[in-house]
């Protein structure tokens, strides 16, 4: 019963610093893929009593301990992705979704806390894609910052932005309360909500806010970039990119004819080569009589091969016709 009030009572902070931006909790918003630093106020000269400590409703509501002593718990399933600045802040190597959620950086002497400490908020903002033809069933893949995908036009592609936060709150909840927005813009940053080719739909999903944009892809698309960018005001917050990328075996009907006579014309000609010389070396006299042929072999005896190398003698082979008597 006792966890459960202070797990209310933890909430009900949360939620207060999320509407109303209190002092003392600092958001930060990050792109899947990328390197992050979460600040810590550090009370101390260095930081050898320091603990990093993780949250997530969904997965450690009861905290796990990332950083103790100054020293990175190797039982954590990403301790290899973490280290500690000379300042106790604490960086994390290639963010996934499932760093969201919030950290306490805290320092301790002989079991008191010393400084105010720090929360920190880590919102993550991920892209996946899924792609669907009429002739092929469904497939799916996760994409990172700055990422690619190799698809064929004519595909009905679906992206999803999603923004991975502590708390449940629908798109219209971060507007309202933090002036906080998904858009998917194109490469000149033009939102693509004016573009009717373009389908954009929002919704929330647990604990984050989905946005996603489905189109059908044209030839034209191919090295074609869109992003999904998350702002607050007028401030980018982060982004992720996505560009098309089409396979090279994707070729038009006239590309591949193209291909296809030119490698029959190779073929063609290297037939021809080799019958021409063939055709060279079995020429025959056809008025040469026939008969016992006798065949002189030239060779050179071995005392005079070693001046080979100083001397060039040309050898050859001559067959004889021998008469009828």
């Amino acid at each position: 019963m006792a966890d459960k009030c202070d797990l209310c009572l933890l909430g009900l902070i949360i939620l207060s610093s999320l509407l109303t931006g209190t002092s003392g909790y600092d958001h930060v918003f990050i792109s899947s893929g990328e390197n992050v630093s979460l600040s810590c106020n550090k009370a101390l000269s260095d930081c050898k009593s320091t603990t990093w400590t993780y949250y997530n409703r969904f997965r450690h509501s009861a905290g796990v301990k990332l950083i103790t002593g100054g020293i990175n718990n190797k039982d954590s399933e990403r301790h290899e992705r973490l280290s500690l600045e000379s300042d106790c802040s604490l960086n994390i190597k290639n963010v996934t979704v499932e760093d969201y959620g919030y950290y306490t950086c805290q320092q301790y002497v002989n079991g008191e806390q010393q400084g105010p400490g720090a929360t920190v908020f880590l919102h993550v903002l991920h892209v996946s894609v899924s792609s669907s033809s009429s002739s092929s069933s469904s497939s799916s893949s996760s994409l990172s910052s700055s990422s690619q995908t190799e698809i064929s036009p004519g595909r009905s592609v679906t992206l999803s932005c999603q923004l991975y936060s502590y708390y449940r709150f629908s798109c219209d909840d971060w507007v309202s309360s933090r002036r906080i927005e998904l858009l998917w813009v194109n490469q000149a940053g033009v939102d693509l909500k004016t573009d009717s080719r373009y389908q954009i739909l929002s919704s929330s999903d647990q604990d984050h806010c989905i946005l996603t944009l489905t189109t059908t892809l044209l030839n034209e698309d191919d090295n074609r970039e869109w992003r999904c960018q998350l702002t607050q005001g007028n401030q980018l917050l982060t982004s992720v990119r996505y560009t098309v990328k089409y396979s090279v075996t994707v070729m038009s009907g006239a590309a591949v004819a193209v291909l296809l006579l030119a490698l029959l014309w190779l073929i063609c000609r290297k037939r021809a080569d080799n019958k021409r010389g063939t055709g060279d070396s079995a020429v025959k006299d056809e008025d040469d009589h026939t008969g016992t042929y006798e065949t002189i072999n030239m060779s050179i005896p071995p005392a005079a091969r070693a001046n080979e190398q100083t001397d060039y003698v040309t050898y050859s082979e001559v067959t004889l016709p021998i008469q009828s008597l």
